[in-house]
């Protein structure tokens, strides 16, 4: 219980360093905003075209009697524009911070620069498209990751009582799981921490990774709070870790969450 409330204490301190430095904040801004507009963008045209997709994907249900015929069609789009929905929960993270890769490493470089004793903050030396490349390659195996798990709970979703109580519960855990990975690989790359080694290290303290994710699962649900909660998720996410790796921080906003190490 003390690592949840550790990781949920990370989120707000990532929200309280953005809301003290507004300069930080409205350039972290902006690559949210582009991403939600992909995304509404997108969404928007599923749901005025969803079905048209749907009866041409079902030809077979075309002589079906009504209503079946209708009924089937309407449920099958409702599932797709529910799973892309969730995909859009998940992915939204990866894409924002794929787009906005320049402006949350120097975000997250100035929050290592802000709490380290010493000012100075870890450098990966390598070039930006090198950078670009391996934050891609990352973030489309996590989606990858992410959407097997999306498949697999959906499916659970039509279990009798379980799908309807326990397996939402387990997807938000999820959700928040793999947003974690996705905000603190700015840092950890940075480091040179490889993802197997960033998951395991993740996986190591899962209880503190959903008491920072989670919650942040259960706000990008509300539109338009993703990108606003996204310039702090960052920096809350760096904050965490310097806690992971043992790293020492200066400063009441580190010391709050743990510093050489996030408690037990």
């Amino acid at each position: 219980m003390r690592d949840l409330g550790a990781g949920f204490r990370y989120l707000l301190e990532g929200q309280r360093w953005v809301a003290r430095h507004g300069r930080q904040y409205g350039f972290g801004l902006l690559p949210g905003l582009i991403t939600l507009v992909l995304y509404a963008a997108v969404l928007v045209a599923l749901a005025l075209w969803g079905g048209d997709a749907v009866a041409w994907a079902t030809p077979f249900a075309d002589d079906w009697p009504n209503p079946w015929s209708g009924l089937f069609r309407g449920f099958l789009t409702a599932v797709l524009f529910a799973l892309a929905l969730l995909l859009s929960v998940v992915t939204f993270t990866a894409v924002t911070l794929l787009v906005g890769q320049p402006f949350y490493e120097n975000l997250s470089e100035k929050v290592d620069r802000d709490v380290s004793p010493d000012g100075a903050a870890p450098e990966s030396g390598l070039p930006l498209w090198r950078e670009l490349w391996i934050s891609a390659r990352d973030s489309l195996r996590i989606v990858l990751r992410a959407a097997a798990w999306g498949v697999l709970l959906f499916a659970c979703g039509f279990v009798p009582v379980v799908g309807q109580t326990a397996v939402p519960v387990i997807g938000f855990f999820v959700t928040g799981f793999f947003l974690t990975e996705e905000l603190t690989a700015v840092a950890l790359q940075r480091r040179g921490v490889e993802l197997r080694d960033r998951l395991a290290l993740l996986r190591s303290r899962r209880t503190l990774v959903w008491g920072f994710g989670t919650p942040l699962a259960l706000a990008f649900l509300v539109p338009f709070v993703a990108v606003f909660l996204m310039p702090g998720a960052v920096a809350g996410a760096t904050l965490m870790a310097r806690g992971l790796l043992g790293e020492e921080s200066a400063g009441d906003d580190a010391r709050r969450p743990g510093t050489k190490g996030v408690p037990r």
